[in-house]
């Protein structure tokens, strides 16, 4: 199912949640700072650069590209962190990847047609300033103690930004589902 919104074309999966990726960019393979960028509806809160998937686009493909819209990075990309799904206010299902940043560009899309910012801030201090507007952001960051080592291989491979091996199969990436209350995980 697909919905149109002004320059974008909403997706969503045959459960009715609107198909969504992100990724939480780390400034190196220690993934102790993350970038995090304004949003674009309140630019004086931070949060995780994601977006809708497009029609046809696989998750990783659409993650490298929402971070390069929205946070005007580039990267290594690595593991599937998990699925979340956030029911409270609206029915999303997102798709977040790990990546390392290896490009960051002066201005970017974002930067230039809505003034959105980019900070890097350490893990503990991220999951502080996400947990009072996006709590499911938070979890994410919380996520990464529970998922396995950055020597783990991709979960994809980023050549083209469309091709995968699909996270919802994929034994070895944890799903998490996110429960009605947008707060509560647990392991599928």
């Amino acid at each position: 199912m697909m919905k149109f919104k002004p320059n974008q074309t909403r997706t969503y999966d045959g459960e009715g949640f609107k198909r969504r990726a992100a990724c939480l960019c780390f400034k190196n393979e220690k993934e102790d700072e993350v970038l995090l960028v304004s949003s674009s509806r309140h630019p004086d809160q931070w949060i995780v650069p994601g977006g809708g998937m497009e029609p046809e686009e696989e998750p990783c493909g659409a993650a490298v590209r929402e971070v390069y819209e929205e946070a005007g990075v580039k990267g290594k990309l690595g593991r599937l962190l998990g699925v979340f799904e956030h029911n409270q206010d609206r029915k999303h299902r997102t798709y977040v990847y790990i990546l390392i940043v290896t490009e960051t560009l002066e201005d970017w899309e974002d930067s230039v047609n809505i003034g959105r910012k980019r900070k890097w801030f350490k893990v503990d201090e991220a999951i502080r300033v996400l947990q009072s507007h996006k709590p499911v952001h938070a979890e994410y960051l919380r996520r990464l103690t529970n998922t396995c080592s950055p020597s783990c291989g991709p979960a994809c491979s980023p050549t083209n930004g469309n091709t995968s091996v699909s996270p919802m199969t994929d034994n070895n990436a944890p799903h998490y589902v996110c429960s009605t209350q947008g707060s509560d995980l647990v392991n599928r």
